[in-house]
């Protein structure tokens, strides 16, 4: 398969707000990323912009703020999918096609069941959620990642393990949670977690280089298939030097450290 022939889905309803960019990403890598509305896929559009979700190689949900945040953050986007095409969802993923989600888009995926989905590739209701951070407020700044997967995540493939990325952060609920005792543990041993915040000097994070307080400071985690990959910080928003907050300090990259996932996904493609 060739670079251009990488059809993918940029999934969006009302209050999604970074579509624009996880466009841009995919096609900075090659790829041919097309915007759709879910109701393109839900036949509730003009029959010329009519979408199947299978005809897609990758299937991506940008950040946001879908349905106004509502109930809870991506709940609403995540129940008209289940409902209206569900069992479509399942054959993607099942299927082993890269499905990523960024901060409102990770909400959504924990919200239709496809993450953790530590006992089902996706679980008739939610297992986890993303909880309100420590700090009650919204944080945006710079954090620092590391790649902690062992192998298993598609989208971390091409990343050296232990490397460190500044990704933005801009979110108010990212704690992830579960009622699970052994959640933490059952992600550890499935080689699920893929980023950790870390501090400054690659140390364990405290606030505010963990912005939300989430346990074992995890920040993205897959599937226990690695074709579903879902993370609160921003990888579409630094794509380029220019947009690195050192770019003016020393910066010696022309690419910003966020493309390396969307070509990590590409090279297991093409």
């Amino acid at each position: 398969m060739r670079p251009e022939d990488v059809r993918v889905c940029v999934l969006r309803i009302e209050g999604t707000n970074c579509e624009d960019e996880m466009y841009e990403a995919f096609k900075m890598v090659g790829a041919s990323p097309e915007k759709v509305h879910l109701k393109q896929l839900t036949g509730q559009s003009p029959s010329e912009l009519k979408r199947d979700v299978e005809d897609y190689d990758i299937l991506a949900f940008p950040g946001g703020f879908s349905a106004g945040d509502y109930v809870r953050a991506g709940a609403i986007f995540a129940a008209r999918i289940r409902s209206a095409i569900g069992p479509q969802i399942r054959r993607f993923v099942e299927s082993e096609k890269p499905v990523l989600g960024v901060c409102n888009g990770f909400q959504i995926l924990v919200e239709l069941g496809l993450l953790p989905a530590l006992d089902d590739v996706m679980s008739p209701e939610p297992t986890a959620a993303l909880y309100t951070n420590d700090s009650a407020r919204f944080e945006c700044r710079p954090t620092l990642l590391r790649n902690d997967n062992r192998g298993k995540c598609i989208f971390a493939s091409e990343i050296p393990k232990k490397k460190v990325l500044m990704i933005p952060s801009a979110h108010a609920e990212g704690k992830l949670l579960s009622m699970d005792p052994r959640f933490v543990d059952r992600l550890e041993e499935n080689d699920q977690i893929v980023f950790r915040y870390v501090g400054e000097n690659g140390e364990d994070a405290e606030y505010p280089w963990n912005p939300n307080g989430s346990p074992s400071d995890i920040a993205g985690i897959c599937n226990p298939a690695g074709n579903v990959l879902g993370m609160m910080p921003h990888p579409e928003r630094v794509l380029t030097r220019f947009t690195h907050p050192d770019w003016t300090r020393g910066y010696d990259s022309e690419e910003g450290d966020g493309l390396c996932l969307f070509r990590s996904v590409m090279k297991k493609l093409v």
